[in-house]
């Protein structure tokens, strides 16, 4: 397939162009040198790992280089060193300043509605808004920088870093004030330079259409002028008759499945049984109209028959529907109608009729009805290739003007390509629409309901040709996947990226209608998701995401930031994000809410499920802090020199609903296990217990309300909590042994309580909240080896004296414990359904440091997964061990 892509009106200047220090007559020019050059590189690309599954010809036509390629970008470090050079012009005109440090993440939780003209251009499984990226973006970056996204999606990186240069009149306004209520001064805009890509052809083609010049007003006339003709053609598919005789034009059909009755055999037309269109729902029983036995849709038989496909000259099954109302209009009002003789002798006679067009007619990602882990028993019969999901008139209309459209035009039209152009577009009777309603495709699945619409192509094509034009321009997209860059190290200056999460959205799966257009599709080796069908569990899910966090760390500059948008409501899958992070080299320094109107698809916070996503923030060490590590990192120093360097990085003071909150990350809790996972990921032993830890931290930095800080931040943190007075403590979820020793020393650090006065807070605050196989001790023995008791039989937190031999003794027994574990766990069948986390935390610590690994993996494998994967410290250790093995 040969795809003619681009036309003269496409080109995005008449003049003479300049690209990397070439000047060419003008962008047709510019592409066709650049095409040349690819192609050249083509041999040597195909050699890094995920390279697109496509013919040459269908590569280069789909590419616009040296912008955007339908495979790894040859380009890009040449981009980034003209970028480099372009900053000091910028710091000569007062744009920039060489020095520019960010000391601290944005902390504030962002909430951005999806209504805005980008977002809701071009349909995909996920996206953020571009103005929640431009808020990272000015707090992150100065003009200039270089800004990537190696999981881009549709590119709203890109986007919003074009939109710095130059945004809408109200959001520069909103930003600006936000901004200047943090910092008292404005943001300094201007355009961030990007670098974006995405493992999937279909993402990086919609990613490099938002990120061009796109000039609507040509591309509009282009594709009426197209559709004009084909109307001229075609405008008898979409004719039905209306009351008195006259013509009517179709705006959409609802086709209904036919099952047949599990007691009679009696073929039964679903919509015609079930459809309540007085009080606007689907009735869930229903008697069949011959033998009345009392039915469910779940308990019939789907009818199938056997047609012969004349295109591919061969006899296929398929699910049988019968179309059963129509939706038209006539003389300018809407009706509805049931399907009559003439509307079936026209479905009749589009059915007999050749496509002489292309059209993708693959199988279905070459397996069959069982293609993958959307696929659904009982769906998707009949469902084999990829034309299997249109109706024979939308396939011929589609597939007619499809050769026609350049580039620019076809972005339009894979807007509903795989979606409202399929049968994958459902229909729905609600109350306040009794007749029904399009309801569009089921977001994050390729599910075909028993009642699909099909609209009319014409007003489908039309309603989605942009309203305005845009101009981002200068974005660099590539096609590879996030763990294969070619970016040089120490390249990029800011990283915003939301990664795929566990098993939420099967993307090449999903691409794949779209992808058999475009003629280049997804090599899922490589792609990071959880998925049954490809071999993947949340452990190589979580070993795709070390790869491409490692390959983010390497082209990061040092001292530089990196933004992970989080959305999964999975324990495994967020531990397993973090512990990619860590292993990577990250500081991870906060994680806030961001709210994108609607919300993700799942989403969580430390301790529980939120209905935001959220906004992880991390840090590459700075070289001046490596440098002085590798000199203390075998003594205690390097400790301190860590917590020093980690609070510097933190939020100082958070405000959110008019007061002041916590910040997590200064608690001791979260400060000591940032302080195990860095020397762990960089193969180091870990050289004091929490004990001498939170001793130390008493003794070297300041405490306010749970929070450590320096003298500095501490003095800034008193100002500005008097300006917010009222403050709101550190929320825990109690759902571990850990959890429940700083929930008691919160209570305890308050004022000494009985045993008895805790009992009731304990049952409702952490019994039953406990992990499956997470044994947790019972209150007193948790008190007798954390606390200690006066002689009035008050419980109180030990001072830091006694607090360290607790730590010695209460070690030392769960070190008992765990040697039993690993008596168990040799056993040749040993399974450990139950265990204390605690023991395994501090078991693991010792092996690691003894660098008895197999230990580690071994019993890791015995425990239950979830306690493995939902457990941050014991995923650490164990992920360090298996790769020492």
């Amino acid at each position: 397939m040969t795809l003619d892509l681009f036309q003269k009106e496409d080109q995005h200047t008449n003049g003479p162009v300049t690209v990397l220090g070439q000047t060419f007559a003008n962008d047709e020019e510019r592409r066709a040198y650049f095409r040349e050059e690819l192609l050249k590189k083509l041999p040597e690309l195909k050699e890094i790992e995920g390279f697109p599954i496509g013919e040459d010809d269908d590569i280069i036509n789909l590419s616009d280089p040296p912008f955007y390629t339908a495979c790894p970008n040859p380009w890009i470090n040449d981009f980034i060193a003209e970028w480099e050079e372009e900053k000091k012009q910028l710091e000569k005109e007062g744009k920039r300043v060489p020095d520019f440090e960010v000391t601290e993440p944005y902390a504030a939780d962002v909430s951005e509605g999806k209504n805005n003209p980008f977002y809701t251009l071009h349909t995909y499984h996920t996206k953020v808004p571009h103005p929640a990226i431009m808020r990272y973006l000015l707090h992150y970056t100065q003009p200039g920088d270089v800004v990537f996204d190696g999981f881009a999606g549709t590119g709203m990186t890109g986007v919003a870093a074009s939109q710095c240069e130059n945004p809408d009149a109200d959001l520069k306004n909103k930003l600006n004030q936000e901004y200047f209520s943090v910092h008292k001064q404005y943001p300094i805009w201007g355009k961030r330079n990007a670098v974006v890509s995405d493992l999937a052809p279909a993402a990086t083609f919609i990613s490099a259409n938002l990120n061009s010049k796109y000039q609507t007003s040509l591309i509009e006339k282009s594709i009426l002028d197209k559709l004009e003709k084909l109307n001229d053609k075609y405008s008898w598919m979409y004719e039905t008759k209306h009351t008195n005789g006259a013509t009517g034009r179709i705006n959409f059909i609802v086709w209904s499945e036919v099952v047949q009755c599990p007691d009679c055999n009696h073929e039964i037309t679903l919509w015609d049984e079930t459809a309540d269109t007085v009080n606007g729902r689907m009735k869930k029983e229903f008697n069949c109209p011959k033998c009345q036995s009392l039915l469910k849709k779940e308990n019939c038989v789907s009818k199938t028959e056997t047609v012969f496909d004349r295109n591919i000259g061969e006899a296929i099954r398929i699910k049988s529907y019968n179309p059963v109302l129509i939706n038209y209009t006539f003389n300018k009002k809407r009706y509805f109608k049931k399907t009559e003789t003439y509307d079936l002798e026209i479905i009749n006679k589009i059915s007999n009729l050749k496509i002489s067009n292309w059209y993708p007619d693959y199988i279905f990602l070459g397996k069959g009805t069982q293609w993958g882990d959307t696929w659904r028993a009982g769906v998707h019969n009949g469902i084999n290739r990829v034309s299997d999901f249109y109706t024979k008139r939308n396939l011929i209309l589609i597939s007619e003007i499809w050769s026609q459209l350049h580039l620019q035009e076809k972005f339009v039209a894979t807007s509903i390509l795989s979606r409202n152009l399929t049968k994958l577009n459902r229909y729905v009777l609600k109350p306040r629409t009794p007749h029904g309603e399009v309801n569009g495709p089921l977001s994050g699945t390729l599910y075909i309901s028993s009642e699909y619409v099909e609209q009319n192509f014409f007003d489908l094509i039309k309603s989605k040709i942009p309203n305005f034009s845009w101009d981002n321009s200068g974005v660099i997209t590539s096609t590879n996947p996030a763990q294969s860059n070619q970016i040089k190290d120490n390249s990029i200056d800011y990283i915003f990226t939301d990664p795929p999460f566990g098993a939420n959205i099967m993307y090449s799966e999903l691409n794949y209608i779209w992808e058999s257009w475009l003629g280049v599709f997804t090599d899922n080796k490589p792609e990071a998701i959880e998925n049954s069908t490809q071999n993947k569990s949340t452990l190589e899910y979580q070993k795709l995401m070390i790869d491409c966090f490692k390959d983010y760390y390497r082209i990061l500059k040092p001292g530089k930031w990196m933004t992970v948008e989080f959305s999964n409501t999975s324990a495994a899958v967020w531990n397993g994000i973090q512990t990619a992070l860590v292993n990577a080299g990250f500081v991870v320094a906060n994680v806030a809410a961001l709210d994108k109107k609607h919300g993700g698809i799942k989403s969580m916070t430390y301790t529980t499920a939120v209905k935001q996503d959220l906004v992880i923030s991390c840090y590459k060490p700075s070289s001046e802090f490596d440098t002085k590590f590798q000199k203390s990192q075998h003594s205690s120093m390097g400790v301190w020199d860590f917590v020093e360097e980690h609070l510097a990085h933190l939020p100082i003071h958070l405000v959110k609903d008019n007061a002041t909150t916590a910040v997590v990350e200064r608690s001791a809790k979260i400060l000591f296990d940032r302080l195990i996972a860095f020397y762990v990921q960089r193969s180091l032993p870990v050289p004091i217990d929490a004990g001498k830890f939170q001793e130390g931290l008493k003794e070297r930095f300041v405490e306010r309300d749970g929070m450590y800080f320096t003298q500095e931040q501490v003095e800034e943190y008193e100002r500005k909590k008097a300006e917010v007075p009222e403050f709101i403590q550190m929320s825990l979820f109690v759902g571990s042994e850990q959890d429940a020793v700083y929930w008691l020393r919160q209570l305890l650090e308050k004022e000494r309580r009985t045993e008895s006065d805790l009992h009731p807070l304990w049952m409702r605050e952490v019994a039953g909240n406990m992990r499956k196989g997470d044994s947790l001790p019972e209150m007193r023995q948790i008190l007798e080896e954390n606390f200690l008791k006066d002689d009035t039989g008050k419980w109180y937190v030990p001072d830091a004296e006694n607090e360290a031999d607790l730590e010695k003794l209460r070690n030392k027994r769960l070190l008992k414990i765990f040697e039993d574990y690993k008596t168990e766990a040799a056993k040749p069948k040993g399974k450990l359904k139950e265990v204390r986390v605690e023991a395994l935390r501090v078991g693991f610590k010792q092996c690691y440091q003894d660098k008895d690994f197999k230990t580690i993996v071994t019993i890791g494998d015995r425990i239950p997964n979830n306690l493995l994967m939902e457990d941050e410290v014991l995923l650490q250790f164990y992920d360090i061990a298996a790769a020492k093995i």
